[in-house]
């Protein structure tokens, strides 16, 4: 800066008195000229002027001079001439420099609180402010006393906003709320212990499921590419891979890098379905066996693990049990769909090393995914394409069968994602229809299954089967069983969240001969992993361009040991045709819904992501669930009040509900006998059915039965909106000054339940100049989109 004042030093100024300044070291205010010094609209520099005489006696300024003391040629005078008179005002008078914060010996003045560890060592600084001012700049009056008492964090609060600042090593940043004194601890301690990670060696082999695996080329890579950006600084990224690949194997071996060189001790393992769960905790403890890991449940008591897995529907109703500095890593599977709406509280909640995976190519994830994971709009971290993966034989390719009925569905609007899928199923479908998809399928199926895998015995392998409703599931499966008479039944069955035991099924149909067939509703289509599938049957309508490519992705996966070529995929209601997929050009980008024949159509923009599925989509559209294996309808309201006069006449006799009732913890083993006992057949209470009749999808069957039994706190409507703006508010790239101007619409929209453009022209806003910070701050086109981004992501999702 100026050799009077040393950079980092505190000054002391006095109030302008007026008078003759000429020759004064002097703190100015100057519009529309930049300080090189200072970056900004303000100077202290040594105060010079020329003036003349009027005619009248009075003087005016011919010319202003701000001059530097340094003599480097970088710092310029800055000169006013008389027409910025006005734009130009000397704020004070410099004093002196009292003292360097470089050279500081113990800070004058007191910090406002003081963080120790269990042996009275200081470990943080804690900086209050009043809810006017934005505490991130008040990091240069924490530094002194955090140095003076050798305290390596800082904390910098308003009540509004909170940032957290470990100083020595990365600028503050914005956090949901404080850590623990345990949380802090561990950052001192993994500090001192961390290693580069380029001195962990990427091994060539790692055993999962009891078999060798070598590590794939792509997946050295992914790690690779996570150490570079990790060692730069960059604490979020975003991954890449199609199903198939191995996402969860490449992330476990990952985890136990970072556990290697010191840089975790605590990880969170997100995922938002039960499958998912189960196959990440298995990954983990195959791959990480030597660090403790578990499932944490709704019901069950929190543990003090390495690695927690956890459903994000879970974590939404536990997030109030952790600090923000609990979790060290967080890992978000199919990311896309963890920072939208209410899901963001789950996520956004921890300080940590955020990595999401995704399977859904890039262009079909949403600017907010990049830029929660501060990538580049359209540009991962990592990423590894389908083709690729076909080509080099980690995939599976297809082809699609010939020769087969397509359904034409007359009539339907082709460009209309949202539908009543009962209403499709009575208008396009019928009994022959049915009986003709099953005929067709199973035939070529036990034509063509020795080319697909000259291994697979008995025939025709593994198959997966879409239908549209229960209903319809129930249906297919039947006339695929009368075609096999003599298996009584064990040809095909129905796997959906209504039958007795869907886990149980799912086992055997992953490692037994019978059932060879699967027949679902939105059960299977994502994170379902088995690898001797060589039929996916597609008797619904899909739409959605990424529910589609996972649907296909259900037979990409390899299997050696019976010598797995090919899959077919048996469309009968010309979804590729939507998509123009083909064997010979695979679908992996944006689909327009064009005919092979056709013109291109222009593609069509990605909607909101999280409505992945066909059931997702018409959720809150339909007065009616499905229940049961038959597919059987009853009104929400009616489903509701069943299940809570069941659990309320229950709750005295059952231990397990009685424990729920009473807010004791659950054993795993309880909740799963629990879920059991209550998905019997008449009314097939489970989470499904009760999330869609409540129109609640992040609710678990405990705070169902909860709700059931009035022991669920609910929490206010200002209480929501609080906690979903700050999660909101942290899953965006924001400065200081846009953080601290979206917290004052933030209360507008609190009192008026969403805020309006018009808002920042009216009071109290408009006293504040709200509409032209808002524009100075983001731009006239950014302003609006963050309104409306406001209005979408907090007070809609939390009303």
């Amino acid at each position: 800066m100026e050799p009077t004042i040393p950079d980092g030093a505190w000054c002391l100024f006095r109030a302008d008195r007026g008078g003759s300044r000429h020759g004064r070291l002097v703190l100015v205010w100057h519009r529309g000229a930049t300080d090189p010094a200072l970056g900004g609209e303000f100077s202290v520099k040594r105060y010079t002027s020329t003036k003349s005489q009027n005619p009248d006696g009075d003087w005016r300024h011919r010319e202003i001079r701000l001059e530097p003391l340094n003599s480097d040629p970088a710092y310029r005078p800055l000169i006013f001439d008389p027409s910025a008179e006005g734009d130009i005002r000397v704020i004070a008078e410099f004093v002196c420099a009292l003292e360097t914060a470089a050279d500081a010996g113990p800070a004058r003045g007191r910090a406002d609180y003081v963080l120790y560890d269990q042996r009275g060592r200081p470990l943080a600084v804690i900086e209050a402010k009043k809810d006017a001012i934005n505490p991130y700049v008040a990091k240069q009056q924490a530094l002194p006393y955090a140095k003076a008492l050798g305290a390596p964090f800082i904390f910098l609060t308003n009540g509004e906003l909170t940032y957290f600042w470990d100083w020595q090593n990365d600028d503050a940043r914005p956090i949901t709320g404080f850590f623990s004194r345990r949380d802090l601890e561990r950052l001192v301690e993994m500090r001192s212990t961390r290693r580069a990670l380029a001195t962990v060696e990427i091994p060539e082999h790692y055993v999962r499921q009891g078999e060798t695996r070598s590590v794939r080329s792509y997946q050295v890579e992914a790690m690779r590419a996570l150490d570079h950006a990790l060692e730069l600084g960059k604490r979020r990224f975003l991954i890449e891979l199609p199903t198939g690949t191995g996402k969860t194997d490449l992330i476990s071996m990952y985890l136990k890098r970072l556990f290697q060189a010191g840089w975790a001790e605590r990880v969170l393992f997100l995922v938002d379905r039960d499958q998912l769960a189960k196959q990440a905790l298995e990954a983990i403890q195959d791959i990480l066996g030597a660090h403790s890991s578990y499932w944490l449940r709704p019901g069950m008591a929190r543990q003090e693990q390495q690695v927690t897995v956890c459903l994000l529907q879970t974590m939404i109703g536990r997030v109030d049990e952790y600090t923000a500095g609990y979790f060290d890593v967080v890992i978000a599977d199919e990311c896309h769909r963890s920072i939208y709406g209410a899901w963001q509280t789950a996520l956004t909640k921890f300080d940590a090393i955020h990595i999401g995976l995704t399977a859904t190519p890039a262009n079909f994830i949403e600017r907010n995914t990049f830029e929660f994971y501060q990538c580049e709009p359209g540009a991962p971290d990592f990423s590894y394409a389908i083709q690729d993966a076909f080509r080099e034989q980690h995939l599976v390719p297809y082809r699609f069968a010939t020769g087969i009925t397509e359904i034409l569905a007359e009539g339907a609007d082709v460009d209309d994602e949202h539908y009543d899928p009962a209403e499709f199923e009575r208008r396009f479908t019928n009994e022959p229809t049915n009986r003709l998809m099953m005929q067709e399928f199973d035939r070529l199926a036990w034509e063509h299954y020795k080319e697909l895998a000259p291994g697979q015995d008995p025939g025709p392998g593994k198959a997966i089967v879409f239908a549209i409703t229960k209903h319809h599931a129930a249906r297919l499966a039947q006339y695929l069983n009368d075609l096999h008479p003599e298996l009584k039944g064990r040809y095909a069955e129905v796997i959906t969240s209504d039958v007795a035991d869907p886990d149980a099924l799912i086992r055997k149909f992953k490692t037994e001969t019978y059932p060879m067939v699967a027949v679902s509703v939105g059960m299977l289509d994502t994170g379902f992993d088995c690898r001797e599938v060589l039929h996916v049957v597609m008797c619904r309508r899909v739409r959605s361009p990424i529910l589609y490519q996972q649907m296909r992705g259900r037979g990409t996966r390899t299997a050696a040991h019976i010598g797995k070529r090919k899959f077919v995929i048996y469309d009968f209601l010309k979804n590729h045709h939507y998509f123009n997929d083909s064997d010979a050009e695979v679908f992996a980008g944006a689909g327009g819904g064009r005919a092979s024949s056709g013109p291109p159509a222009p593609p069509k923009p990605p909607g909101k992501l999280i409505e992945l599925g066909l059931e997702d989509e018409w959720l809150e559209a339909v007065a009616w669930i499905e229940f049961g294996p038959e597919g059987e309808r009853i009104d929400k309201k009616e489903y509701v009040t069943h299940w809570e006069e069941t659990i309320r006449r229950r709750a005295g006799a059952d231990p397990i509900l009685r424990k729920v009732r009473d807010e004791e913890p659950l054993e795993p083993e309880e909740e799963d006998e629990l879920a059991r006992r209550l998905n019997e057949p008449k009314l097939y209470f489970n989470e499904d059915n009760l999330r869609r009749a409540y129109r609640n999808p992040g609710g678990s069957l405990v705070d169902f039965i909860r709700a059931a039994l009035g022991r669920l706190r609910i929490k206010s409507r200002e209480e929501r909106l609080e906690e979903t703006f700050r999660a909101w508010l942290v899953s965006r790239s924001l400065t200081p000054q846009q953080a601290e101007y979206l917290c004052l619409l933030k209360n507008r929209g609190i009192a008026t339940g969403r805020v309006r453009l018009e808002d920042l022209f009216e009071p109290p806003l408009s006293i504040l100049d709200a509409a032209g910070k808002g524009v100075e701050l983001f731009g006239e086109d950014g302003l609006k989109q963050v309104v409306d981004a406001l209005n979408e992501n907090v007070f809609k999702t939390a009303s």
